[in-house]
């Protein structure tokens, strides 16, 4: 039974931050980069358990129009437990869709620091966990595709004031979708896209309403047949993201409202299967550039899953 770690661990924590005490919203709540391989694929039916470990590390504050306006570090550590369900049974009535069903316990560690103020703020702990009731996939023969309706819930800690928090404070409602096509007749050319669109709650304590937000997750891989039956994916991945509305708010100002992110990067994907131990193992790595009102920097992703 062949399982992809990349589309099985999906979402976890927030990563907005609020810098120093303002309210400039920098980052929506999906970890970026997480499903861009095989982002279409329903693994087989039964239980998988997955764990990733991502790292964000950022060291540049953009303005609008691209300029630095600050550096320091923002840091971003997630480890997060995935379980996941898979049906034997297809829905005959949407076309031989298969159901499945997620969720993803997370935990995190976030800082932020300034060149200039030094450490700003810090925390760790159980953060804002990822509930997936509904996943619906197609399987055909040059393509697989998946719709997913989701919702991120506050269990992170938040309170209005401190600088210790790990969750965002308010709930999301997501809508997303990934495709996988097959370049080739063998299926071991594949490009694949995932999307997501993310509608945020109001910020409980604050009543700060943040911005929605699109992310997209994109790659071209190539598999490779080893010995001992083991195989090798590899190739280009990328990430978008930008706010789609402003950012409203008893406290927040019209230059703040207006300051709109958008989110770029490319790097590397690769995954190793084991299909006689339904084990994956993945390694992502992702540059980020041109970045508008948001931390700029990189990230680091290591995963691994088992079926059973």
């Amino acid at each position: 039974m062949r399982i992809y770690l990349a589309y099985l661990v999906r979402f976890g924590v927030t990563i907005c931050v609020f810098v120093g005490c303002g309210h400039a919203q920098v980052r929506g709540v999906y970890p970026l980069g997480m499903s861009a391989t095989n982002a279409g694929v329903t693994p087989e039916s039964g239980f998988t358990y997955s764990n990733a470990f991502l790292f964000y590390s950022r060291d540049q504050l953009k303005s609008p129009d691209g300029q630095v306006v600050a550096t320091g570090q923002q840091s971003v550590l997630m480890d997060m437990n995935s379980f996941v369900w898979v049906s034997k049974k297809k829905i005959k009535a949407l076309g031989g869709a298969i159901f499945s069903a997620a969720a993803t316990l997370p935990i995190a560690n976030n800082s932020l620091s300034s060149t200039v103020q030094g450490a700003v703020s810090g925390g760790g702990g159980f953060a804002d966990s990822y509930y997936q009731p509904c996943i619906l996939g197609w399987r055909r023969s040059r393509a697989d595709v998946r719709v997913i309706y989701g919702f991120l819930a506050p269990t992170g800690r938040f309170n209005t004031g401190t600088s210790d928090n790990v969750g965002s404070g308010y709930w999301t409602s997501v809508l997303a979708a990934g495709e996988t096509l097959y370049l080739t007749k063998n299926r071991k050319t594949s490009l694949s896209a995932f999307q997501m669109y993310e509608f945020h709650g109001i910020q409980r304590g604050t009543h700060i309403h943040p911005g929605q937000t699109v992310d997209l997750d994109y790659s071209l891989t190539h598999l490779f047949q080893l010995p001992n039956d083991i195989r090798l994916q590899l190739g280009l991945a990328g990430y978008e993201s930008w706010q789609t509305t402003d950012k409203t708010g008893p406290t927040i100002t019209l230059q703040e409202a207006a300051a709109l992110y958008r989110v770029n990067a490319l790097g590397f994907a690769s995954n190793v299967i084991l299909p006689e131990r339904k084990v994956t193992l993945s390694l992502k790595y992702f540059k980020e550039f041109s970045d508008r009102s948001t931390f700029q920097g990189y990230s680091l992703q290591i995963s691994g899953a088992i079926t059973f």
